[in-house]
């Protein structure tokens, strides 16, 4: 293992910063010199993340630019890359152009960093083939000052009494009641009363007399990725700027900044001292046996930042609000397995013998028996009861407090966490966008020049990305057609088929899934095509989740280069026009199965003798136990097996490429030499994990799952069920990605979760209606109900009467007749029932989602979005900061006003 230092003094290279520093010094208000700090030397080396220093023992240093300059200074970011090694007549002209155009790119980078005033420190790892090469980053004193003040951040002036509170353990508390959630994890993050930085102003914030702790680790981070993302390596009009251009063109591999140190040590006592702070998340909080705790956020931000711990509260919120639904939804299905057994109508079907032969369901198919459909009825009662009524009301509701709820947990994280005004007031552009925008303009809030984009051709430019995702959106009806016309063939050919598949899928249906429940039903002459259906709709489902997954990880790449088309001009933007564009994508790939068969599929069918088709096949029907049945199925295959494939690859795919990584460098490593681990380089051990792929995923996973449980609720009471224990695997697995498998990510402020709280409240509100539709149209509930007013309140005859009889031509035309599920008289037109049915259940949806809509209002009134004790904080510490900022000059008395009036 080599190790080389940066050619050059840094001190020559604190030129071009001192020109730059001319610029901020002409625009401060005091002229007095606040920061008299030297600059520090260039010694070489390096030590662990943002609390250790950059250089080794018995390194040679070079003498610093002013005397009393720090001897050690912090590592705040790593550059990396690799380069193969070969005889210079290896390389062809073809092969030899590229790398010569990076190395001329990165030195150019790497000389206007110097420039900007960082220290460029650089350490190799190099075989006869190959080399890793480390550029270790470091900002002086003055460079963090300056772009502190540049970038608006924001710093203590005086500490707080830790007012963080959790409502739960408040209740708990009050009732008496010990919280077995709660534990005390050490190294507290003090709360601090925060304004923005001003170098005129830096006596009064408090620690600025200790300049190696003033700045933490992730306002460090913070400072150094500003720099890189604005750096030039070319004509920045061509786009040649930034480190995410430079990993994007391969120059470099890796930049990330450390972290603070191993996550495990030789010493496991969770109560010994000197622990660091990524040691202290993974005692209390990324290991399995803390499902059980509560999370410690402002530890979780302190470390991430605040953007990171808004997820994990987000997550963490969420799935403990799913307790109550879960519990409530699995009482509602243990009823309904008690109600199968007394249900009047499924007994009379499963009862009925040869009492009802049904219309064969193809052209081709044989008359059949319903009682051959005993199983799927009973099946589709676990479901369909009127407890189901009960629970969507009940998740209708709990959605809508919900979301009022995170309102006020978020405000109060917000103001919390110092944020409270960060995307109004705080935000800058992205550099992104800076370098590129073709103007500047003023900026009315803070009244300095910005770059500006025309927001015309920015319009112009979103309409034009608005037809692409509506062709996508296309793509993704073309492949639910193919789904149904799948599934309505796939039926034909297994019914047509040798039974011998079909009579092995038919008995271990019965022993799974209703041997349960029922006796087999009698034996019946065809009962060939209702299973065959079913397995056409098993495998159907399957392969909608094999055309989901495929169209997602397409269109993914496609919204990325769309949005950064579109020219946004903060991140916070940025992330939202993306995430509406992925989310709109993929709500229709993951809904629109789902939404075919609860409002579509059965609808528009006919009747014996005049059936509809499409493209030539017969509309599906909906199966002997309704459509509900199947869209539980339909729920139970895309969510739970989405979760399942999803845990396996954060499980699996971080593991192996890990170890691929690991395998590779430790390779070059016994190359080199050196085959110990034991020795090794923080800036290596870091580089073995894996780069850190933000929170888009995460999010995204967890609202689809939101929309699961919420918009078809009413079909699988369990779906809350298989949520709350997928989050609570969720929650430790993502904990442990952050932690133990990926570099550090630089840390992010953010006001709320972004847009995707107004996506949650379009879920939640879509949902109301849809579990209106689905109880009035997809569920027998209203057809019950009428009958009893109507007909019979036991039930009795129910079966008979939702069964027409076919028309007299397709009778004679067979010589003999047979039963269809409809509400159609003897000519095959809609009877009276039909007509009354249809006006109770738009009369159904129009009171309920009033009723809902109408309490969630009033919840909302009821539950201000802003508490008022976070109120009374805030204009209580901005009178403080104003007060901790204001000049301490003693008011002129009145005889001293007259003098200065009237003096010339």
């Amino acid at each position: 293992m080599t190790s080389e230092a940066s050619s050059g003094s840094h001190c020559a290279s604190l030129l071009g910063y001192r020109s730059g520093m001319l610029r901020w010094q002409a625009r401060e208000e005091d002229s007095a010199v606040l920061i008299d700090v030297p600059f520090p030397g260039a010694e070489k080396g390096g030590s662990y993340g943002s609390t250790a220093h950059a250089s080794e023992a018995g390194e040679p240093q070079e003498a610093p630019c002013t005397a009393g300059s720090p001897a050690k200074p912090v590592i705040d970011f790593v550059l990396v890359w690799e380069e193969e090694l070969r005889l210079g007549g290896q390389w062809d002209s073809s092969t030899r152009d590229k790398p010569d155009t990076h190395r001329a790119w990165r030195e150019t980078f790497l000389e206007n960093l110097r420039a900007a005033g960082l220290r460029v420190d650089q350490h190799n790892v190099q075989d006869k083939a190959s080399a890793v090469h480390y550029v270790l980053l470091s900002a002086p004193w003055p460079v963090l000052c300056y772009y502190a003040e540049d970038l608006r951040l924001k710093l203590p002036l005086q500490e707080l009494p830790n007012q963080a509170s959790n409502w739960s353990a408040n209740l708990l508390a009050w009732l008496g009641i010990p919280n077995i959630l709660l534990e005390d994890v050490p190294d507290m993050p003090p709360e601090y009363n925060s304004c923005q930085f001003k170098v005129s102003k830096l006596p009064r914030f408090l620690g600025s007399d200790n300049h190696d702790t003033f700045f933490s680790s992730t306002k460090r981070h913070q400072i150094l990725f500003e720099i890189l993302a604005k750096t030039p390596y070319g004509h920045e009009k061509k786009g040649l700027f930034g480190i995410d251009q430079l990993l994007a063109e391969g120059v470099f591999s890796a930049a990330f900044p450390l972290h603070d140190g191993p996550f495990t040590m030789a010493q496991e006592n969770p109560q010994a001292l000197g622990l660091n702070q990524r040691h202290t998340l993974f005692q209390y909080w990324a290991r399995w046996g803390k499902w059980n705790k509560y999370q410690p956020l402002d530890h979780v931000r302190r470390y991430f930042g605040e953007k990171v711990a808004l997820y994990f509260t987000w997550l963490g919120f969420y799935t403990g609000w799913l307790l109550p639904a879960a519990v409530v939804g699995t009482v509602v299905f243990l009823v309904g397995c008690f109600m199968v057994f007394s249900d009047t109508p499924t007994q009379e079907l499963c009862h009925s013998t040869d009492s009802f032969e049904m219309c064969p369901l193809c052209p081709d198919c044989p008359f059949w028996l319903l009682s051959s459909t005993c199983a799927q009825a009973q099946a589709g009662r676990l479901f369909d009861h009127d407890g189901t009524v009960f629970f969507s009301l009940f998740m209708a509701l709990w959605s809508v407090l919900l979301l009022e709820y995170w309102k006020r947990k978020s405000i109060t994280l917000a103001h919390h966490w110092d944020c409270f005004d960060y995307e109004d007031i705080e935000e800058r552009p992205r550099p992104q966008f800076a370098a590129t925008a073709p103007m500047t303009t003023l900026n009315p809030i803070t009244g300095e020049d910005e770059p500006y984009f025309p927001e015309r051709r920015r319009l112009h430019r979103v309409l034009a990305g608005s037809v692409v995702v509506m062709m996508m959106v296309a793509v993704v009806v073309m492949c639910l057609v193919s789904i149904i016309l799948y599934r309505a063939s796939m039926a034909i050919l297994v019914s047509k088929s040798d039974n011998t598949l079909l009579t092995a899928w038919v008995s271990l249906h019965h022993l799974l899934l209703w041997g349960v429940l029922t006796t087999p039903p009698a034996p019946c002459p065809d009962p060939i095509f209702p299973q065959a259906s079913r397995i056409a709709s098993f495998t159907g489902s399957v392969v909608n989740l094999i055309f989901i997954l495929i169209l997602s990880k397409i269109y993914m790449a496609l919204a990325q280069v769309l949005t950064r088309w579109e020219m946004h001009r903060t991140q916070t933007s940025f992330e939202d026009a993306f995430i509406l564009k992925v989310f709109i994508f993929q709500s229709v790939n993951f809904y629109s199965s789902p939404v075919y068969i609860a409002f579509f599929k059965g609808r528009f069918v006919g009747y014996p003798g005049n059936h509809h088709t499409l493209f030539g096949v017969r509309n599906e029907e909906c199966a002997a136990g309704g459509c509900l049945i199947e869209l539980a199925q339909e729920l139970l295959v895309i969510m739970v097996g989405k979760q399942i494939i999803n845990n396996v690859q954060e499980v699996l795919a971080p593991k192996l490429k890990s170890w691929w990584q690991k395998l590779r460098l430790g390779s070059r490593r016994r190359k080199a030499g050196d085959a110990s681990r034991a020795g090794l380089a923080p800036w290596e051990a870091d580089y073995e994990l894996l780069p850190c792929e933000g929170l888009f995923h995460e999010y995204l996973e967890m609202v689809l799952q939101y929309g699961f449980i919420t918009i078809f609720v009413a079909a699988c009471p369990l779906a809350p069920l298989f949520a709350l224990l997928n989050n609570w695997v969720e929650i430790r697995l993502d904990a442990r990605k952050f932690v133990c498998e990926y570099r550090r990510p630089v840390a992010e402020r953010a006001q709320d979760i972004g847009i995707w709280s107004h996506i949650l409240a379009a879920i939640t509100h879509l949902a109301v209606i849809s579990n209106a539709f689905l109880l009035a149209f997809s569920s027998d509930f209203l057809p019950r109900a009428y009958f009893r007013w109507t007909r019979a309140r036991d039930l009795r005859g129910f079966l008979n009467f939702t069964l027409a009889r076919a028309p007299h031509a397709f009778a004679a035309t067979h010589n003999r007749t047979c039963r269809y599920r409809a509400f159609r008289d003897d000519d095959g037109h809609y009877s009276q029932t039909y007509w009354n049915l249809l006006a109770i259940r738009l009369a159904f949806v129009i009171v309920f989602e009033h009723v809902v809509f109408s309490i969630g209002r009033a919840l909302d009134l009821l539950v201000p979005d802003i508490p008022e004790s976070v109120e009374i904080k805030v204009k209580r510490e901005y009178y403080l900061a104003k007060q901790a900022l204001a000049d301490n000059e003693n008011r002129l008395s009145l005889e001293q006003v007259e003098q200065r009036l009237t003096s010339p």
